[in-house]
C-alpha cells in the first residue's frame, strides 16, 4: 500500500499549513467509508432485530419459520458474529498493512454481503448451529472494517481536518443501525417476511462494493479522480507533523511491536477502546429484545424504539464535531484537551445515563426510551476522543493500532451477550436487566479514567522508520557540530 510520496520542492501555495479544496476528494473517501459502515453494521446488526421476529411465539408472520430457540441460544447466536471478528483483529491490521486498506475493505464487505443473502436458507437448512456458523464467518470478514478505516483515513486526513473526517466515517455504523432497525420490522411484518431484512442488508453491501471498486483509494497519490492540488495540500500537511523527507511505502515500514507495547498512551487507548465495545455491543444486540420483553412492545414499535438512539447517535456526532472544530480553530482547547474532554463526555454522561436506567420501573417506558438515547447518542463523542486519538499517536501504523485495541475490544463484546444469557434468565424481569446496566456504567467509568490522565494526541517517535529517525539524529548532530 502506497502512503504519501512527499515531494520535498512543492509550490508554496501548497506547504502544509495552508487551505486546500473546502471540499474534495479526501470528503468523497470519508463518505465512502461512511457507507461502507453503515452497510456492514446493517449486515452486523440485522439478526439483532430479525430474531425477534424469528423467536416470535404470536406469529409475526406465520407464512415463515419460526424457531423455538431457548434465550441462551439466541445469546449464543448474537455473540457468534465477533467469535471470527476477534480471530481475524491482529492478522487483519497485518493484511492491511502488506494489500492496502481498499481491496482489504472491498473483500471484507462484499463476502459478509453474499453471507447476509444466504442466511436464512442457513437457519432452515442447519437450524441455529448452521446459522451460528455463517455469523462466524461474517465476524471472520468483517474484522478489516476498522484496521481499513484507519489505514486509509490516515492517509487521506490532514491533521486539520481528523475530527471531521473521523466522525463522518464512523458515524456509518450508527446510521446503519438506524437503518435496518428502522425498516426492520415493517420487513418482518411484510409479504417478504423476516427473511426480507437479511436480504436488504446483503444487497446493499454488494451495491456498495461495486462503488467503491471505481471510486475509492488507498491514499491521495492512488486516487485517480483527486486534483494535484488537493492531493499536494493532503501530503504537505502530513509531511509537517512527521517532518518525513524520503518517499516510503507503508509495506517496507517494519512494524514496531515492542515500541508500540511499551507505549503507556496506546495502552490507555486499549482500555478506552474495550470498555466502549463491551457497552456498544451489549447495547446494539440487547435493545431490541429489551424493548420487547420487559415492555412488551411489538415489533414495528420496537425497531423503531431501537433506531432511536443511534439516529441521536449520528446528529449529536455531527453537532460534536462542529463544537470540537470551534474549539480547536479558536484555539480554545489543545488537541489534547480537545480529545480527552469528548471522550469524558462520550463515556461518562452515557454512564449516569446507564445508572439511571437500571434504577428506573417497567411502568416508565418513555423514561427508559430517554435513558437509552442519551446513553447511546452522547456515546458519539467518543468520535472526537479515543477514537480519532489512534491516527494521532501513528498516521503510518494506524491501522495496526486499530486491528490490536479491536482485538482485544472483541474479546468483551462476545463476553457482553454471554453475560445477558447468564443473567437475564428471564428476559421479562426488568430486575435482572438492571445489572447489565449497571456493568456497562461501571465499564465506561474504568475505561475514561486511564485514557483522562494517560492519554495522548502527540505524535509517536516510533511512527517513522528506524531508519529516518537516525538519519535525523545524525543530521541534527552535525548541524550542533556545525554551530
Amino acid at each position: 500500500m502506497v502512503t504519501r510520496q512527499i515531494t520535498s520542492e512543492l509550490p508554496e501555495e501548497f506547504k502544509a499549513g495552508t487551505s486546500g479544496p473546502k471540499v474534495g476528494v479526501r470528503h468523497l473517501q470519508a463518505v465512502l467509508l461512511f457507507f461502507g459502515f453503515c452497510v456492514s453494521f446493517m449486515q452486523r446488526s440485522n439478526l439483532s432485530l430479525a430474531i425477534v421476529a424469528m423467536m416470535d411465539r404470536n406469529s409475526t408472520n406465520p407464512d415463515f419459520p419460526e424457531y423455538a430457540w431457548s434465550e441462551q441460544t439466541k445469546s449464543l447466536l448474537l455473540s457468534s458474529f465477533f467469535w471470527g471478528y476477534l480471530v481475524m483483529q491482529i492478522p487483519s491490521g497485518m493484511l492491511v498493512q502488506r494489500f492496502g486498506g481498499k481491496v482489504v475493505l472491498l473483500c471484507g464487505v462484499g463476502i459478509t454481503g453474499i453471507l447476509a443473502l444466504l442466511t436464512p436458507y442457513s437457519a432452515q437448512l442447519g437450524d441455529w448451529q448452521l446459522t451460528c456458523g455463517l455469523r462466524v464467518v461474517q465476524g471472520f470478514c468483517q474484522s478489516v472494517l476498522y484496521a481499513s478505516g484507519h489505514a486509509i483515513l490516515g492517509q487521506w486526513a490532514p491533521p486539520a481536518e481528523r475530527g471531521i473526517l473521523t466522525t463522518i466515517c464512523y458515524s456509518g455504523p450508527q446510521f446503519g443501525t438506524i437503518v435496518i432497525m428502522s425498516i426492520g420490522g415493517k420487513l418482518a411484518t411484510s409479504q417478504f417476511g423476516w427473511p426480507s431484512i437479511f436480504y436488504i442488508s446483503g444487497g446493499c453491501g454488494i451495491i456498495w462494493s461495486f462503488v467503491w471498486l471505481l471510486c475509492g483509494a488507498n491514499s491521495p497519490r492512488q486516487s485517480k479522480l483527486i486534483s494535484s492540488r488537493e492531493r499536494n495540500y493532503i501530503e504537505a500537511a502530513l509531511a509537517e507533523i512527521s517532518e518525513s523527507e524520503n518517499n516510503a511505502t507503508t509495506a517496507k515500514l517494519t512494524t514496531p511491536w515492542l515500541s508500540i507495547f511499551k507505549s503507556v498512551p496506546f495502552w490507555a487507548l486499549m482500555i478506552c477502546n474495550c470498555t466502549y465495545n463491551w457497552g456498544f455491543s451489549t447495547m446494539m444486540t440487547q435493545i431490541p429484545s429489551y424493548f420487547k420483553n420487559v415492555y412488551n412492545q411489538d415489533i414495528q414499535s420496537n425497531a423503531l424504539l431501537s433506531a432511536l438512539p443511534y439516529a441521536v447517535n449520528v446528529v449529536l456526532g455531527l453537532c460534536f464535531c462542529a463544537l470540537a472544530h470551534k474549539l480547536l480553530s479558536a484555539k480554545v482547547t489543545s488537541t489534547n484537551a480537545s480529545r480527552k474532554i469528548f471522550n469524558t463526555i462520550g463515556m461518562w454522561i452515557p454512564m449516569a445515563a446507564s445508572i439511571a436506567l437500571g434504577s428506573i420501573d417497567a411502568d416508565q417506558p418513555d423514561l427508559a426510551v430517554i435513558l437509552l438515547t442519551v446513553a447511546v447518542g452522547v456515546n458519539s463523542a467518543t468520535f472526537l476522543g479515543a477514537m480519532v486519538s489512534v491516527i494521532d499517536l501513528s498516521p503510518n501504523f494506524a491501522g495496526t493500532l486499530m486491528s490490536i485495541t479491536n482485538f482485544a475490544g472483541t474479546m468483551l463484546s462476545i463476553i457482553a451477550p454471554l453475560v445477558v444469557g447468564v443473567i437475564v434468565t428471564d428476559a421479562t424481569n426488568p430486575n435482572q436487566w438492571r445489572y447489565i446496566f449497571y456493568i456497562v456504567a461501571l465499564l465506561y467509568f474504568i475505561g475514561n479514567l486511564p485514557f483522562l490522565i494517560l492519554g495522548s494526541s502527540k505524535l509517536q517517535p516510533w511512527n517513522e522508520p528506524v531508519q529516518r529517525n537516525a538519519k535525523r539524529v545524525e543530521r541534527n548532530a552535525e548541524i550542533g557540530r556545525g554551530a
